[in-house]
C-alpha cells in the first residue's frame, strides 16, 4: 500500500494493488454501498459530513477506511473538509463494468425494497 507523506495525506493502494476480494467486501456492507452509490451519482466529491449515515461518528470514520484501503474510493483533506470521490477510472480499468452492475443492482435491490 501506498503510505503518506504527512498526516494530512491518507494513504492509498496504488491501481495495481486492488484487488478484487478487497473492492467486492468493502462493497457488500449496506452503509458502504450507500456512501459508494451517493458518491457516483454525485459525480463530484463529497465531504464526509455530507453523508447522513444511520451509523455512530467512529463507525462511520471505520468505512470511509475500508473503502479507501480497498481502492473503492480516494480520499483528500481541503481545508479541514476530506473529499471522498469513488474511483471509477481504477476499478473500471482492473474490473470492467463491475462497478456499474453493483450500482445497478443496488438501484434495483432498493427499488424493490421501496427504499430508493
Amino acid at each position: 500500500m501506498t503510505t503518506a507523506a504527512s498526516p494530512r495525506e491518507l494513504a492509498h493502494p496504488a491501481r495495481d494493488e486492488i484487488r478484487l476480494e478487497d473492492v467486492l467486501h468493502a462493497l457488500s456492507d449496506p452503509v458502504r454501498l450507500r456512501v459508494v452509490t451517493e458518491l457516483a451519482s454525485a459525480r463530484t466529491e463529497l465531504s464526509c459530513s455530507y453523508f447522513d449515515l444511520p451509523v455512530t461518528k467512529s463507525t462511520s470514520t471505520h468505512h470511509f477506511r475500508v473503502l479507501r484501503e480497498s481502492g473503492v474510493i480516494r480520499q483528500a483533506y481541503r481545508g479541514t473538509a476530506k473529499l471522498n470521490g469513488v474511483r471509477r477510472d481504477d476499478l473500471d480499468a482492473l474490473f470492467p463494468g463491475l462497478l456499474d452492475s453493483v450500482l445497478t443492482a443496488a438501484a434495483g435491490e432498493a427499488a424493490r425494497r421501496g427504499t430508493g
